[in-house]
């Protein structure tokens, strides 16, 4: 009986790679959409594993997030430098480091921070910490080597930006990979940040133009005023309450308990404080909602897809008739001409599940790939137990819809199908 599967599939086999084409599409639509937002969800937790609470202006607490945890760029409040002194002053903290950001060199961003939050996101594999004011350590995704030099630009990414020509960084030391944002950022002494743009508002206030008129412009302003970042980096700025204005602060505290307690007390009129994971559980909420929408309607399309199937191997079985009716004539029992049939339709339905997961699973790396490239956040596309079951649950209702024509043949006389 097998065989006799085999040599009618092979017969056939122009359909039987169509039926099974078009029912893997159907079911790699459901898996890439299954996969990704599986790895969206992996992806921005472990990214944000890192950053127990970030303390930032009033505002949005997502965009606080998205800009200080996945170091998306966008125009962020800034509050006194007085509370990060506050909060490198309390006990409750283990330990407390700015971001600040605004920067780029070529596609990555530059943050200025310091030596505590490089710590806290991992070890170095090459070189050593920041010692000096223009000294840099980027990420494990930056293409620069060791000891280059660069200008960093202040504008958008692919946008208008201005070189600050008379500003230069060397590299000293490189992150270990960590899967996050942080692979493709550089990261700089926040007193340099603030030393750069503090040069440039002073030579506004001397009359000159906010904004150069043209790149020659802007190179010429930053050579006249340029600051000196040949200097050790001196601790004690970071805890003067006259510091500058900062965007974000990353806190580290000491006990899951003074965790709530800071969130607590830095919640008010002046500052906004943040668990990540709880921006991210609303972010995933949307998600799950959104997921929702794409699987139902990935759930009618198989749904549409295992009907047209069913309507072909159905009419399939009626113009088979004569050659059903010959293997009863030659003695084939009703049972096994049912079981020929429906094992047929078994072997295109699991083909076809086979070729769609597999073909959904590339497709999700494909999409996460992309998107790594872009926000440099790991996304691990991997199969959970209960997709297993998903496809089982989808072949079982497979494997009772394939009782329909196997039915119809069981049903068939062999005199009815030799005299049609």
């Amino acid at each position: 009986m097998f065989r006799f599967i085999a040599a009618d599939l092979r017969r056939h086999w122009i359909g039987v790679l169509a039926v099974t084409l078009i029912l893997a599409l159907a079911v790699a639509l459901g898996v890439v959409v299954t996969l990704q937002e599986r790895a969206l969800r992996l992806g921005s937790a472990r990214a944000a594993a890192a950053f127990d609470l970030v303390v930032g202006a009033p505002g949005s607490e997502t965009q606080l997030i998205l800009s200080a945890v996945f170091l998306q760029p966008a125009p962020l409040p800034l509050m006194p430098g007085s509370v990060l002194a506050g909060l490198l002053a309390d006990p409750r903290v283990a330990w407390a480091a700015p971001v600040g950001f605004g920067d780029f060199v070529d596609d990555f961003p530059i943050v200025g921070t310091t030596q505590a939050l490089v710590n806290g996101l991992g070890r170095l594999t090459e070189g050593r910490a920041s010692a000096r004011l223009g000294e840099a350590v980027v990420g494990a995704a930056v293409p620069k080597a060791m000891g280059a030099v660069f200008h960093p630009m202040h504008g958008q990414i692919q946008g208008p930006a201005e070189v600050h020509g008379g500003i230069s960084y060397q590299i000293v030391g490189r992150l270990a990979p960590t899967g996050t944002p942080w692979d493709r950022a550089v990261l700089v002494p926040i007193e340099a940040v603030w030393r750069v743009h503090g040069q440039e508002a002073e030579a506004a206030g001397h009359g000159e133009e906010p904004r150069p008129r043209s790149l020659s412009d802007a190179h010429q302003r930053h050579r006249d005023f340029a600051p000196d970042l040949d200097r050790p980096i001196r601790p004690e700025a970071f805890a003067d309450p006259s510091a500058p204005g900062l965007p974000a602060i990353v806190v580290k505290p000491r006990t899951i308990a003074d965790a709530y307690k800071l969130r607590r007390d830095y919640r008010g009129e002046h500052t906004l404080a943040v668990f990540p994971g709880e921006v991210l559980t609303r972010l995933y909420a949307t998600l799950g909602d959104a997921r929702q929408v794409v699987a139902l309607i990935a759930v009618g399309a198989q749904g549409l897809v295992g009907a047209a199937i069913l309507l072909v191997v159905v009419v399939h079985v009626l113009q088979r008739r004569r050659q059903i009716g010959a293997l009863r004539a030659f003695g084939a029992p009703r049972l096994v001409v049912f079981a020929i049939v429906w094992l047929e339709v078994l072997a295109l339905l699991g083909a076809g599940l086979l070729a769609g997961a597999g073909l959904g699973y590339l497709a999700a790396r494909l999409v996460s790939r992309t998107l790594e490239g872009a926000s440099g956040i790991a996304l691990p596309v991997v199969f959970a137990p209960a997709d297993a079951g998903v496809l089982a649950l989808v072949f079982a209702v497979g494997a009772l819809a394939a009782t329909l024509p196997a039915l119809l043949a069981y049903r068939q006389s062999p005199a009815a199908a030799l005299r049609g």
